[in-house]
C-alpha cells in the first residue's frame, strides 16, 4: 500500500479504480462479480463525488504495482483470491466472502487438463479407454468438453455419452489416482473414503447444449442406438431450437428483443411453418414483413449456416432461462416468464 493512499477503504479504492477505467471497461468488471460486491461499489461510486487527482493518481499507482509484483503475476489460486478481496473490500468482508465460498473451493481434479487446448485433449485421450475419457469429460467444463467430444467419431462420442449419463459416483483416491497417471503421460505431450458425485444425465445435457448442431445430433443418435430410453431421458432436459414452440408468447418476445434480425432470419431458414409462424405473429406487422423479406433476399444457404445461427438463438434462450428471466418447464408444459 503506498502512503498516498493509506487512508483510503479497500472499497473506496476499487470504486476510484472503476471510474479511472472508464464506463466500458468498469461495466465489463462489474459483471463477473457477484451482485453484492456490485451494489456495494454502485453505492461507493455514488458516495465518491469528486476524486482528487493525486486519490487517482495513487490507487492506479497501486493498481499497476501489485498487478506486476512477482507475487502476484501470472498466477491465481486461494491466497491471490483473499488478497483481491481484502484490497478491494476489506479483510472481515473478505473473510465472510470466502468462508461463504469455502465449499466451492475445494481443488477440482484434472487442473493440468482444464488447461489444455481442446484439440490436444483430443489427441491425448484418442487412444484412452471410454470410461476414462467419460470421466474426465465429467469434470472438465461443459464448453471444453464439448469441443473434445466432437472430435471423435459418432460411435465413440455415443459410448463416452452413455458413460458419463450413467456415471454416478467415483472414489476420490481413484480419480486421483488416474488423474496422477494422466498427468505423467501428458507432462510429455503437453479419512474414511468418501465418494464424490460424477457424471450424470445433467452433466451430459450440459456438454450436449454447448456442441454444435452436427454433434449434437449425432450424440443422441448414437446415444438412442445405444439405450432409447437414456437418449429420451437427455432430450426431455434439453432446449432446441425447435423446441421454441413450445415457449409462451411473452418469452418469445423477450428473446426476440436479444436476438439480431440477420441471425433470426437465418435461423429460420428451413424451418418448419409452425416455427416460422410462432416467431411471426409475436413481431409487429412491419417487423414480421421485413423480417420476411430478409429471409427470400438471403437466397439458398448452407446448412451449416443456419444451424450456427440456431445454436446462437438457444445459447440466447439458455442463458435468459440461466439468469431466471425464463423458466423453461421440461415435457410438455410450457415456459414461464418471470
Amino acid at each position: 500500500m503506498t502512503v498516498a493512499t493509506v487512508g483510503l477503504s479497500g472499497l473506496r479504492k476499487a470504486a476510484i479504480l472503476l471510474v479511472q477505467l472508464g464506463r466500458e471497461r468498469a461495466a465489463k468488471v462489474l459483471a463477473m462479480l457477484p451482485e453484492p460486491m456490485v451494489e456495494d461499489l454502485t453505492a461507493e461510486i455514488v458516495r465518491l463525488r469528486d476524486v482528487s487527482a493525486g486519490d487517482a493518481t495513487a490507487v492506479l499507482s497501486e493498481a499497476h504495482s501489485t498487478l506486476n509484483t512477482a507475487d502476484l503475476a501470472g498466477r491465481g489460486g486461494l491466497d491471490l483470491a483473499k488478497s483481491l478481496l481484502a484490497d478491494s473490500l476489506g479483510t472481515e468482508r473478505a473473510d465472510e466472502i470466502m468462508e461463504r465460498l469455502g465449499a466451492t473451493l475445494a481443488e477440482m481434479p484434472f487442473e493440468s487438463m482444464r488447461k489444455a487446448d481442446a484439440r490436444q485433449l483430443i489427441t491425448f485421450l484418442g487412444d484412452e479407454h471410454p470410461q476414462t475419457i467419460a470421466l474426465v469429460l465429467a469434470h472438465l467444463s461443459p464448453a471444453q468438453s464439448a469441443l473434445v467430444l466432437s472430435g471423435f467419431d459418432q460411435a465413440t462420442q455415443a459410448d463416452i455419452a452413455h458413460r458419463i449419463a450413467c456415471m454416478e459416483r467415483a472414489s476420490p483416491d481413484v480419480i486421483r489416482l488416474i488423474e496422477r497417471e494422466l498427468d505423467r503421460r501428458m507432462s510429455t505431450v503437453i479419512g474414511p473414503q468418501e465418494l464424490s458425485a460424477v457424471g450424470g444425465v445433467g452433466p451430459l445435457v450440459a456438454i450436449i447444449n454447448r456442441a454444435d448442431r452436427g454433434t449434437e445430433r449425432m450424440i443422441l443418435e448414437g446415444l438412442e442406438s445405444l439405450s432409447p430410453e437414456l437418449a429420451e431421458q437427455v432430450r426431455a432436459q434439453m432446449f432446441i431450437f425447435e423446441d421454441i414452440v413450445t415457449l409462451d408468447d411473452k418469452a418469445i418476445q423477450l428473446i426476440l428483443r436479444n436476438v439480431e434480425s440477420s441471425a433470426l432470419a437465418m435461423a429460420l431458414k428451413g424451418t418448419s411453418a409452425a416455427v416460422r409462424e410462432k416467431i411471426m405473429r409475436n413481431l409487429s406487422t412491419r417487423a414480421a414483413e421485413n423480417l420476411a423479406e430478409e429471409i427470400e433476399l438471403l437466397g439458398p444457404k448452407r446448412l451449416s449456416e443456419v444451424e450456427e445461427s440456431q445454436a446462437k438463438i438457444v445459447t440466447e434462450i439458455r442463458a435468459l432461462e440461466q439468469s431466471g428471466q425464463i423458466v423453461i418447464m421440461r415435457g410438455s408444459d410450457e415456459a414461464l416468464v418471470e
